[in-house]
């Protein structure tokens, strides 16, 4: 068996490898070119790393967006990090069956939690009962936890997602793949490498400073390489997708409440939204949504409404996307080229929830790329200094103005020049891009040839 890491570079388009990315560039040239990558629909990062380690459509694998509306639980799920949620078999397990030698590592990709990989690295915060939240990692084996944050420091939480966000948490990713690579020696291993996701989407694709994040993208993805390759690991990277610059939130739940199909609870002051009672739901995922509507003679007037809100281009059913899954909406919208659907319903901001000012992924019924700004830091640490005494606190300063958010994605359609890629695929370019879900058969292939 050839040993096989796949190095999932996250927002990586055909445009950024250049002067700024040497070693990428040099990595590019030296294994088979720059071949684009055709994501799956949507094109975000739970959809697409599973179509690509399943090889199967979003229809029978059932990841259909990084979070969806659990019919059965009547509550809107986000981020969840169970492997035994994908409904189709990962790679591994058919290299298991071809070799019982093969072993598998995943560092810091989707569903590592409640998986059967060898050897898996997550972010998993510690939640301390006064509400602090602590910045940690999930392992296996479980002493890994403890070399990895003896040797390179606690996993940088606050740098991974959040205000905070930077190059430190994909450092520390860097250093825990080489240290797993060393360690375990995986037949295959895959390592998520985010730093891209941050400054594309708060700064937009085409600011100046770019330039400097994918410098410092550059300089991590170029040792992991380098050390790998010192291994005779083949390499293969892989982007989800591509990053295009919006200026307008188009808000699908405020449409809905205004026409009486969005059912709100009044708590405190806060309106909170109340997905089980509601006729239709938007569940907003950058520039996709999957509405809900709760009786299927309404189905149609949903349809016809929302396709009339400025920044929708279509409000088709899921069968015509791909998506015919128990777990995609009834109806899924699509933004125009510009635009990106934030979750809000609220009527005011002082009557928004108070989770919505912080950074909270599980709680929101939506995707939320406001919490990478901050109102204030100064606030910000005051806020910290007071939870580190024990009292008892809301981390209230991520802003509600959606137009701060100046890159999205989700669409499959990227601009020519722009698209994702796939780096170290030694075939023929015939000219046509590569389906994310033809990257299981490349990874089999080269491990087995």
């Amino acid at each position: 068996m050839q040993r096989v890491a796949l190095l999932d570079i996250v927002a990586l388009g055909r445009n950024h490898i250049g002067a700024h990315t040497p070693a990428i560039r040099d990595f590019a040239e030296r294994s088979g070119g720059v071949r684009i990558l055709a994501p799956a629909f949507p094109a975000v990062t739970t959809t697409v790393q599973t179509s690509m380690l399943t090889g199967r459509p979003v229809s029978e694998h059932g990841i259909v967006s990084n979070g969806w509306y659990d019919r059965g639980e009547g509550e809107v799920k986000f981020w969840k990090q169970s492997q035994r949620l994908v409904e189709s078999e990962p790679v591994w397990r058919e290299a298991r069956r071809r070799d019982d030698r093969f072993t598998c590592a995943n560092v810091c990709c989707w569903y590592a939690m409640n998986s059967d990989v060898d050897v898996f690295v997550t972010p998993r915060p510690i939640y301390r009962a006064n509400g602090r939240k602590l910045p940690d990692c999930l392992t296996r084996p479980a002493e890994l936890r403890d070399l990895l944050q003896r040797r390179h420091g606690v996993f940088p939480l606050f740098r991974f997602w959040g205000p905070g966000a930077g190059i430190e948490s994909t450092r520390w990713i860097t250093e825990a793949a080489i240290e797993v690579a060393d360690r375990y020696r995986p037949t295959l291993q895959m390592v998520y490498l985010p730093h891209l996701d941050y400054p594309l989407q708060k700064l937009g694709p085409d600011h100046p400073e770019i330039e400097r994040h994918l410098r410092e993208l550059d300089h991590e993805a170029g040792r992991l390489i380098e050390h790998l390759e010192g291994q005779g690991v083949r390499v293969l990277i892989a982007s989800e997708y591509s990053i295009e610059a919006v200026e307008r939130p188009v808000a699908l739940n405020r449409v809905l409440r205004e026409h009486g199909y969005l059912e709100l609870r009044e708590e405190r002051g806060s309106e909170m939204l109340v997905p089980s009672e509601s006729r239709a739901l938007a569940v907003a995922d950058h520039q996709v949504a999957h509405v809900y509507v709760n009786r299927g003679s309404e189905v149609d007037a949903v349809r016809t409404l929302l396709q009339q809100v400025p920044g929708v281009e279509r409000i088709v059913p899921p069968d015509e996307l791909g998506l015919g899954h128990h777990r995609a909406g009834d109806l899924v919208a699509i933004a125009e080229h510009g635009s990106w659907f934030v979750h809000d319903w609220w009527s005011s901001e002082d009557r928004a929830p108070d989770y919505s000012r912080t950074v909270d992924i599980h709680r929101k019924p939506g995707y939320d790329p406001r919490e990478l700004f901050a109102t204030s830091r100064l606030r910000a640490a005051w806020k910290v200094a007071l939870m580190k005494l024990g009292i008892r606190t809301t981390l209230d300063i991520v802003p509600l103005d959606a137009s701060l958010v100046r890159g999205s994605h989700g669409r499959t359609d990227s601009r020519t020049g722009r698209e994702p890629v796939l780096l170290g695929v030694d075939e023929p370019d015939r000219g046509d891009a590569i389906p994310c879900e033809a990257v299981r058969s490349i990874l089999l292939e080269m491990m087995f040839g």
